[in-house]
């Protein structure tokens, strides 16, 4: 039996470390069906990386072109498949020009380097593809995690992705500048492969773990948000609207400005559901959490307060103007009515509002003011809004 070479003996290392993250990933499919399409093309992406470092095993030493060529498709397939589970994972739907072309590219390119002469450039040009798939999937794990997990250090999980594309864009830069140097490292036996291999098998460790970590702040996202989010409409739950009050509070007494709250109520509610079904009655509260969080300015807070009860902060509005905001949602819920089983369902709204009032005023009273308010809107026939007074 042929003894294997540090160099062969590092690359199986890595291999098999990439044949196990690939067995893992496929686990995880099964077990986390939210994230399956990307945990399948992130297997993808490591039985890929250990294939190709098996190829290269087999061609350490010049004369197997073969298993070369084959090395090189198989890598740069293991970074389509690393971004595909990256867009996959975030929701992103992309055209596959992208990932064909450069593909096409490999492809082409292989085929035009199997001549031993080419090889350099072979070199070059595959190299300058795997840089071009780790910068853009770097940029997409940066992007993405601030944009979708809001993770203000999303760009630390892009780093081990981006070291890889800096090193590919290295050796391209190098076939072309150093063609004969470059063979020589890339095709022998010696310690600076053994030192590379190493070094890929802690930069590919930190892949998987990055993948890991996007998997795991995900979760972290979705608890909270379903810590933050009333499940049936994604409103502001009670807790949080009273946590965006409170800070509200703190703006108002720093910077002197107003702010006021409408408190609103589904009118005859208890009919739509002893009439319709329950199912009506979660439409109709969804339709109505989705026209008055569509209706609000970007710096408003919209929550749904509890059964047919919502709430909404406006914030630097006095009371006359959030009365006309408040007359202006009223008109707007009784114009667009929700539909249920192809008909309209008729649905009111009655509007208490209270503005606050300085050092003296607290929470506590702005809200009993605003549902007082609400009561008076009611006996008054509902489809209204009256203003806090006392």
């Amino acid at each position: 039996m042929p003894q294997l070479s540090t160099t062969e003996m590092a690359f199986l290392m890595v291999a098999c470390q990439q044949a196990l993250m690939a067995l893992g990933w496929l686990a995880g499919a099964g077990l986390v069906p939210a994230s399956r399409q990307a945990m399948l093309s992130w297997s993808m992406h490591a039985a890929l990386s250990a294939l190709a470092l098996a190829c290269f095993v087999g061609a350490v030493m010049p004369g197997d072109e073969v298993l070369r060529a084959l090395g090189n498709l198989s890598v740069v397939a293991s970074f389509v498949a690393l971004q595909r589970g990256v867009w996959q994972f975030f929701g992103i739907e992309r055209p596959l020009l992208w990932h064909g072309g450069l593909m096409l590219a490999a492809v082409a390119m292989t085929a035009f380097g199997f001549d031993p002469s080419r090889a350099a450039l072979r070199v070059g040009v595959v190299s300058a593809i795997l840089a071009l798939l780790a910068l853009s999937t770097a940029y997409d794990v940066q992007a993405q995690t601030q944009r979708r997990l809001e993770l203000r250090w999303g760009a630390v999980l892009a780093i081990p992705v981006l070291l890889a594309g800096l090193v590919f864009a290295f050796r391209a830069l190098a076939a072309v500048f150093r063609p004969h140097a470059v063979l020589a490292v890339v095709q022998g036996d010696n310690s600076f492969n053994a030192g590379s291999a190493v070094l890929y098998q802690m930069v590919a460790l930190a892949f998987q773990l990055t993948l890991v970590a996007l998997v795991v702040s995900q979760f972290v996202t979705e608890l909270r948000n379903a810590s933050r989010y009333d499940s049936l409409t994604g409103l502001l739950n009670r807790r949080a609207f009273e946590e965006a009050l409170d800070d509200e509070v703190q703006r108002s007494r720093r910077l002197g400005e107003p702010f006021s709250v409408l408190m609103v109520d589904a009118d005859h509610f208890k009919d739509i559901n002893d009439r319709d079904g329950h199912a009506a009655g979660d439409r109709a509260l969804q339709h109505l959490g989705t026209l008055l969080a569509a209706h609000m300015r970007d710096i408003d807070r919209v929550g749904r307060y509890g059964g047919e009860e919502f709430v909404v902060m406006l914030p630097g509005t006095a009371q006359h103007d959030a009365f006309v905001t408040a007359e202006r949602l009223r008109e707007k819920v009784q114009g667009l009515p929700p539909r249920w089983q192809d008909r309209a369902l008729a649905l009111t709204i009655s509007i208490g509002v209270s503005e606050w009032r300085g050092d003296e005023d607290d929470l506590a009273s702005l809200l009993a003011r605003a549902d007082a308010a609400l009561y008076q809107a009611k006996e008054a026939g509902r489809n209204c809004v009256a203003v806090g007074v006392g």
